[in-house]
């Protein structure tokens, strides 16, 4: 059982090209957000993993499925994001991740094999219960805090120091509220419009965890 969760590509895929990056996308599906997001990720070409939270994929399986059927990989990001997660109980922690890997499952036609736990924060049962379920837990090493709106230039900015090996975190949902309204991801959007094309002239491989 691991006790500490990927931070870096090949920490997960050692045999993965030299140049490897991924780009995780988090807290969705979204029925706003996540059509532009696999939008713009077929026009580059590129494949992400999609960190879904089971109360968003229970509402919208029609996205998850689209999702798997553009070829990105699926992640159990928790039943309902509760923060902070190492707060709750060791059965709390428990059924989150259950939950969402049987809701996640029965809306993609396939069952996730990574955990990312809300925030990042990973108390001791959600090593135990990943390990329970077969998922293994990523982390990321470049976080452009895009979930907060600081501005498309600072997100920009700090996507293109990516290196490689890393694990980019954005986001098309908001955890942080229950829902579908009041989600604006426009500047992860517009942000990934430049990295993206970027990124790949720079000879970088896009990854799916």
């Amino acid at each position: 059982m691991r006790k500490r969760p990927v931070y870096t590509v090949h920490q997960i895929l050692p045999h993965a090209p030299a140049n490897a990056v991924a780009l995780t996308i988090d807290d969705g599906p979204d029925p706003t957000w996540t059509p532009r997001m696999l939008a713009l990720l077929r026009k580059y070409n590129v494949r992400a993993t999609f960190c879904l939270i089971g109360r968003q994929a229970q509402a919208h399986p029609d996205l998850v499925r689209r999702i798997v059927a553009d070829g990105h990989a699926i992640c159990n990001h928790s039943m309902t994001h509760p923060l902070p997660f190492s707060h709750r109980s060791a059965a709390a922690i428990g059924q989150e991740i259950d939950q969402a890997q049987s809701v996640i499952t029965k809306a993609a036609g396939t069952a996730p094999r990574l955990f990312r736990a809300p925030g990042g924060d990973f108390p001791p049962a959600a090593f135990a219960t990943a390990a329970k379920n077969g998922l293994t837990p990523i982390a990321w090493n470049v976080d452009p805090a895009d979930w907060s709106r600081p501005g498309t230039q600072k997100i920009v900015a700090s996507l293109l120091a990516t290196r490689p090996g890393d694990i980019l975190l954005c986001h098309d949902g908001d955890g942080n509220r229950r829902g579908d309204s009041g989600t604006d991801r426009s500047e992860t959007v517009q942000a990934l419009a430049t990295v993206l094309p970027q990124l790949k002239s720079r000879g970088y491989t896009f990854v799916t965890l």
